[in-house]
């Protein structure tokens, strides 16, 4: 007899729910606590904060020195920088000095002053897993690693033999099976959550922007990776794609609000995206303009 089982733990920053269906409850709770294991390992990897993290290692080498880094925090670079250059530069995993600079994350251990020019072409992925910055700069992974980590969970369900999973971990959210789900989305600064799609074996991520004044950057601002600004002005998102590591990176290029390179980038990752605004609601962007 297979049951549904959910489990709820505070990770990434938020909190993450997994729902299994298609097993015993025994093997259910088993691949659960598995799975929760994999975010750990995820978090850990890529945190900004953890004095051993990957990132963590990186800032502390002198530019130009290879560092060995796990097989996943390359995998998450790799696609990073596949979305970086497709959008420009608007999505940049090289933003953290910024960051730092509002107070919205720590200064890391690092030997040199950062170059103001560095940016994500800076990035080298070298042999044996290896990573290497051309110039010294701070590695920011929060934009994409979250999303990771849900298909990371995706993956150890469905291979342990779930037959319909859902994967919440606050806004991104992957769901698994042939069965479609209905999606609702929080809007931003209130309780209330909008209807907004029905989901089958996709992944979708939402974000919002905030307006800022000049003395007030609020903490989860986005930074656009040319221009190095806050990104301003009221509007939330939602990205719906194959994988959530992609729809989470492709929330901050529709936030950017460039409509030419948020349509081309869509294109070329065979995602959608929703826009709201206060004034006229959901829109769908239109990708064939």
């Amino acid at each position: 007899m297979t049951d549904v089982v959910r489990r709820m733990r505070p990770w990434l920053g938020t909190f993450v729910e997994i729902r299994v269906e298609g097993l015993a409850k025994t093997d259910a709770v088993w691949v659960i606590d598995a799975a929760f294991a994999e975010i750990a390992a995820v978090h850990g990897l890529m945190s900004f904060h953890a004095i051993d993290s990957d990132l963590a290692r990186l800032h502390r080498a002198r530019a130009g020195t290879s560092v060995r880094v796990d097989a996943r925090t390359r995998e998450v670079l790799e696609c990073a920088l596949r979305i970086a250059a497709a959008s420009g530069g608007i999505f940049d995993p090289t933003i953290a000095a910024q960051q730092v600079a509002w107070g919205l994350l720590p200064r890391p251990d690092s030997p040199s002053a950062l170059d103001p020019h560095a940016n994500w072409r800076d990035i080298e992925l070298v042999e044996d897993d290896a990573v290497r910055l051309r110039r010294p700069l701070w590695l920011d992974l929060g934009g994409i690693a979250k999303g990771y980590a849900v298909d990371r969970v995706i993956d150890i369900l469905r291979a342990c033999g779930a037959t319909q999973a859902c994967v919440n971990a606050g806004g991104d959210l992957r769901i698994f099976g042939a069965h479609a789900e209905p999606v609702f989305v929080r809007m931003a600064n209130t309780r209330l959550r909008s209807p907004l799609v029905e989901l089958a074996n996709a992944a979708i991520a939402s974000s919002a922007r905030v307006s800022h004044d000049d003395d007030a950057r609020m903490r989860g601002s986005h930074v656009h990776g040319v221009t190095r600004a806050a990104v301003d002005g009221a509007m939330q998102v939602s990205v719906i794609a194959d994988r959530c590591v992609i729809a989470d990176a492709l929330t901050k290029i529709v936030l950017a609000g460039d409509a030419g390179v948020t349509r081309q980038v869509l294109v070329t990752f065979g995602a959608k995206a929703c826009v709201h605004d206060p004034a006229s609601g959901w829109n769908l962007v239109d990708c064939a303009a």
